[in-house]
């Protein structure tokens, strides 16, 4: 500094903000890393000094250096910037020649209003004309033609898009411009919950698109307005309640159960924090106050909760700017290579940025991949065009037979179909907005006027317009809003700005416009209830009503949009089932659990599930003579680009004859002996002459010499097989080794290893029959659901499950103990069982991998996507206890043959049925319950094949056994 004279500053290296805080971010630090604060080797921050020191500590520390300590003063009074909120800074959009944006709006729109309603009245003209005036005054024009753009270019180029998303439903434009797709008179959806001048914020027009073909939609933005000024939005995953209790236990070396117990007794409410569950959780606070450990857990989880724990990319927010984006927000790159913004959706919206969601919805493309499979075989069919009220489609969604079906698959929701018993979209509709976390107070009362429209009482006749169609239940937004204006005399815009102060809870607004609503307010142009004819009393108690239930309800014209496509793909199931679950499975391929869970849907269904085949099949699951062909996409280490050459070269030079054909028309690029081996082993070969097992003994062989042959070929030689003729080269050019196939089970075994599921059988599926009478629970049944946030199976439930260990990893435990994790797959899926030390112990010979166990367990829900089971029992399914039966028509004939019956028994236990007596008597086991067929023969020739029976002991009995 003195040398050179250039200023010198004095700064801290910071990394908290406090000094109490070097704790907790030790603590951060080693969930980073993945330590424990008990690890020695890790990475730390010692001395506690790394937090923002104040002016007396930094010259205290620095009292040499004055001048270096102002000059730090002088850049921090450099430092200057000013962010412009609450404006817009839309783009323009560029409209043909003799246009500006507001003529081109309504010259769209016009056309859209004779297409959409041929014979519109002046009442549908004045709407229109009230929502564009709205949306020109709101400064939203080219907004609208942005996203009309966009949709239009998805139709053009057979991108399938969504009927809507969320209030943009219930605009008459948005209709008439086809950025929706359902009509908001028919649905009475209301244009002011999506805009209102009264309030002045950002119209939201989410799009659903066709999953695969989302980023085609994106692209096209990206290339019409500048990559500079298209960009997607970063997103940060924080340390929410549970989830940061879990990992500051770990780091602490806490017991799991301990952290596990502790973090399940935080509700699962929406929004939650561990300050809120203190003050609403008995228990917790109680372990709090009572465990030293609990309470530091929770005291160091209290300073990080809420931090960012990583950045990803939003799943669908892209913001389209006037300006480059990086002159209105800071850029950042993320871990897939792609520039985003540094701020989040929030923070963007409020820079008047104009932020979008495209979102890709499988649903969508299931849709449009069961009309590609349906034309295919000549059937021409547009979703957008069925029957909206067919009998037949409500009577299956009454049947609760809903897999596959959009919004109503769920267990819950397959339960709720059958009590609702829909009849037409309405019910649908509502059953959508009923269907969750507070709403679902009202079903009840909802299932109860359904059923009895005479017992529906209205507080006041000018209630009944508003809630006839949801029999007397408030169900939905937009009836809130239109009970504030018809009763209150609000205008909508205003009813709006009501339905948002109630959902959020605002007190102060709350009392204000209680007073409003009863009494009314002439200053603010309301009249109030009580002009209008209606007491004070039912005021106040409809106000009430409409409290309770505004933080829960839902959107209308969100259901609506969702009601559609949970009918279009209930019609698809009803009338095109083996398409339609084709193109489900086609959309989980990747999801080896859902593929599983709808493998066995199918066969429920009655829809056979064939193997991939080379000649066949195609890189998705198709449909082949009324059943389901699985697609080569499922085979393991094969690339999209593979399947390609192959489906092309067969459609160029026709089927493969055999192994050695498929070889020779192959090259060694494309295919390699792994890839040969999957093949064989998964039946996509089983077309071709030979066995599986035959196969594999002989595709090495034939590989080797194609690549003989080709370098052979190459150094211009030619061999003596060149020079035989075509009948000749046939009988020498493959010899299929005479062996077996492989057994049942280890055919199975490697068909799971390379599909990862089993299709052509499953090992559990000879006691399948067990399995349906005895397990009271399905794997499929601990998978988080999206919808609903719940599994089927509840935390803590003890349940019964049958199925395979396909795995098992074992962990010596801190106290040297050993515990295993069983991976276990049932019909429907795979779960993980854990097994303590003290049941591993005693089970430990039975817990192999390949055995097949009926086993017991307490389930346990974490903030995983799919829950656990603590095996408290286990069985082998093929030790199961048998009894066996012998009838006597009285007791003197079985006095006479007690002797023989208990000679064949052999000490095994066996019941006599006295039919005279209608009782029976039981010779109980000395020696293993096991009879064979000719045991089985024995006893039936003594006693006549009609008095004998073999039955597996009840498996309540069984666990008392053990």
């Amino acid at each position: 500094h003195r040398k050179l004279g250039i200023p010198l500053i004095a700064t801290n290296d910071v990394h908290y903000t406090y000094a109490q805080d070097a704790e907790p971010h030790d603590i951060l630090l080693c969930i980073q890393t993945g330590k424990k604060l008990s690890d020695e080797d890790r990475m730390r921050y010692e001395g506690g000094q790394f937090y923002i020191k104040s002016e007396e500590e930094m010259r205290a520390l620095f009292p040499y250096a004055a001048e270096a300590l102002e000059n730090t003063q002088k850049i921090a009074d450099r430092c200057s910037v000013e962010i412009e909120f609450g404006v817009t800074k839309l783009p323009h959009f560029d409209v043909p020649e003799g246009y500006d944006s507001w003529t081109y709006l309504n010259k769209l729109c016009e056309d859209g209003l004779r297409e959409r309603y041929p014979d519109a009245g002046d009442d549908l003209r004045e709407r229109m004309r009230y929502e564009l005036d709205t949306i020109r005054r709101m400064g939203y024009v080219d907004y609208f033609l942005i996203v009309w753009d966009y949709i239009n270019y998805s139709r053009e180029h057979g991108i399938i898009v969504g009927p809507g998303r969320g209030s943009a439903a219930g605009s008459i434009v948005s209709y008439c411009l086809h950025i929706t797709d359902i009509d908001p008179i028919r649905y009475s959806l209301l244009f002011e919950r999506f805009l209102n001048p009264e309030r002045v914020s950002m119209p939201d027009i989410d799009v659903d698109f066709c999953y695969e073909r989302r980023g085609e939609v994106i692209q096209y933005v990206t290339d019409k307005y500048g990559a500079d000024r298209v960009m997607q939005i970063v997103t940060f995953g924080t340390l929410a309640a549970r989830g940061v209790l879990r990992d500051v236990g770990r780091v602490m070396d806490l017991p799991y159960a301990l952290c596990d117990q502790v973090a399940k007794m935080i509700p699962k409410d929406l929004g939650i924090t561990i300050s809120k569950a203190l003050s609403i959780s008995r228990e917790l606070k109680s372990a709090y106050d009572s465990d030293e450990r609990v309470h530091k857990l929770i005291d160091m989880s209290l300073r990080l909760e809420g931090l960012p724990k990583h950045t990803s990319t939003h799943a669908a927010g892209v913001v389209i700017s006037r300006l480059p984006v990086m002159e209105y927000v800071p850029l950042s790159r993320s871990q897939e290579g792609m520039l985003t913004t540094q701020f989040t959706m929030t923070e963007i919206e409020e820079l008047g940025l104009l932020k979008m969601d495209f979102l890709g919805l499988r649903t969508l493309t299931v849709i449009q991949d069961t009309e590609k499979l349906l034309a295919q075989r000549g059937v021409r069919l547009d979703v957008r065009r069925i029957n909206m009220a067919d009998p037949k489609v409500f009577d299956m969604l009454c049947t609760g037979k809903n897999d596959g079906v959009f919004q109503i698959e769920s267990s819950g929701m397959k339960s709720f179909m059958k009590e609702l018993r829909p009849r037409n979209l309405e019910d649908l509709i509502a059953g959508i907005a009923l269907y969750r976390p507070g709403p679902m107070d009202f079903i009840p009362q909802y299932i109860k006027g359904k059923n009895n429209p005479a017992a529906i009482k209205y507080l006041t006749p000018e209630l009944e317009p508003i809630l006839r169609s949801t029999y007397g239940c408030i169900v939905y937004q937009e009836q809130v809003m239109q009970i504030v204006q018809d009763l209150g005399g609000y205008t909508l815009g205003r009813a709006d700005l009501v339905r948002r102060a109630m959902s959020k809870k605002k007190e102060s607004v709350m009392q204000k416009e209680r007073a409003n609503f009863v009494y009314g307010n002439p200053e603010e142009g309301v009249p109030g209830c009580i002009a209008r004819g209606i007491p004070e009393e039912i005021a106040n108690t409809i106000f009430d009503e409409m409290t309770d239930f505004a933080s829960y309800a839902f959107n209308k014209s969100h259901a609506a949009v969702y009601g559609v496509v949970s009918y279009q793909t209930a019609y698809l199931k009803c009338y095109y089932p083996v398409e339609f679950m084709a193109a489900l499975l086609t959309s989980v391929i990747d999801k080896g659990d859902k593929v599983a869970d709808y493998i066995q849907t199918c066969r429920t269904m009655g829809i056979e599930i064939l193997p991939p085949d080379i000649n066949r099949g195609q890189w998705t699951f198709s449909v082949d003579e009324g059943r389901i062909r699985y697609g080569l996409a499922s085979i393991k280490g094969l690339g999209r680009a593979v399947v390609e050459i192959i489906t092309a070269e067969r459609e160029a030079h026709g089927p493969f004859a055999s192994l050695k054909d498929l070889i020779d028309r192959l090259s060694t690029k494309e295919i390699n002996k792994r890839t040969m081996e999957n093949f064989i082993l998964s039946g996509a070969l089983d077309s071709l002459p030979g066995n599986r097992k035959q196969k594999m003994y002989v595709y090495g062989d034939l590989m080797d010499a194609k690549t003989r042959s080709a370098k052979e070929g190459i150094a211009g030689q030619v061999s003596l097989f060149d020079l035989m003729g075509d009948e000749e080269r046939a009988r020498v050019e493959i010899t299929m080794p005479d062996v077996p196939e492989y057994d049942r089970r280890e055919l199975l075994q490697k068909e799971k290893e390379t599909l990862g599921v089993y299709i052509t059988g499953h090992p559990m599926e000879d006691v399948s029959d067990l399995w349906e009478k005895y397990a009271t629970a399905r794997a499929s049944g601990f998978v988080v659901d999206e919808e609903s946030g719940s599994a089927q199976v509840m935390d803590g439930q003890i349940v019964t499950m049958g199925g395979i260990i396909t795995g098992i990893t074992k962990k010596i435990t801190k106290n040297g103990q050993l515990m295993a994790f069983l991976t276990v797959e049932d019909l429907t899926g795979s779960i993980e069982v854990l097994v303590f030390p003290r049941d591993y112990e005693r089970m430990i010979d039975l817990l192999t991998v390949d055995r097949r166990i009926f086993f017991r367990g307490r389930v346990s829900i974490g903030d995983d996507p799919a829950g656990k089971l603590v095996l408290e029992r286990a069985m082998d399914i093929d030790e199961w206890p048998q009894e066996l039966w012998v009838k006597f028509p009285s007791g003197e004939v079985f006095e006479r043959f007690s002797g023989k019956l208990l000679q064949l028994a052999g000490g095994r236990g066996v019941t006599a049925w006295l039919e005279d007596e209608k009782t029976k008597r039981v010779a109980p086991a000395k020696v293993n319950e096991i009879y064979t067929d000719d045991d089985l023969y024995r006893f039936e020739a003594t006693f006549g094949e009609d008095n004998v029976r073999l039955t597996r002991k009840n498996l309540e009995e069984v666990w008392k056994m053990r």
